[in-house]
C-alpha cells in the first residue's frame, strides 16, 4: 500500500470570522476554490488537495493554538517556485500574519527555502520551496 499525497488538512480555529477572512484570502491567492462555504466551515480544494478550517466548539473559543501540545505542529505548503515563497511571504504580512521568519534557506534539504507564520489563532503555517526533487528523490 502507498499514499497518493494529503487529501485534505482541517484546522479547528477559534475565531471562525476572522479566521475565514484570512483563510478567504489566502486560498484564493493559492488558486484554490471554495467547495464548501458555511457558517461553520470553510473548506478549498486545488493543488491536489483541499485546505479547510472549522468552527471550534464553544468549549474551547478562548484557546489559541500552542505548537508543543500534542496534535498539529504546523502546516507547510510545498511551493513550486522559489519566488512563490517570497511572494506568500508579502501576502501574509498583508493580511496581518505574524511573520515567524522571513524567507530564508536553511539547512533542512539542499536548497530549502521557506517563510514561517502564524494565522489568525495563531496556527503555523510554512511554505517552501526545494529545488528538485530534495528527500523526496530518494522514494
Amino acid at each position: 500500500m502507498e499514499i497518493n499525497g494529503i487529501a485534505h488538512v482541517m484546522l479547528t480555529v477559534s475565531d471562525f470570522e476572522t479566521c475565514r477572512a484570512f483563510y478567504g484570502r489566502l486560498l484564493s491567492e493559492l488558486g484554490m476554490k471554495p467547495l464548501i462555504d458555511s457558517d461553520g466551515m470553510y473548506y478549498c480544494i486545488g493543488g491536489r488537495t483541499a485546505i479547510g478550517i472549522q468552527r471550534a466548539d464553544e468549549a474551547y473559543r478562548d484557546e489559541r493554538f500552542v505548537q508543543t501540545r500534542v496534535g498539529l505542529h504546523h502546516l507547510c505548503l510545498r511551493a513550486r517556485e522559489r519566488r512563490d515563497v517570497d511572494e506568500f511571504h508579502d501576502l501574509l504580512v498583508e493580511l496581518g500574519a505574524r511573520v515567524i521568519h522571513e524567507p530564508r534557506e536553511d539547512g533542512f534539504a539542499p536548497g530549502y527555502y521557506s517563510v514561517l507564520a502564524e494565522d489568525p489563532d495563531g496556527i503555523r503555517i510554512e511554505m517552501n520551496h526545494v529545488p528538485g526533487k530534495g528527500h523526496l528523490e530518494n522514494l
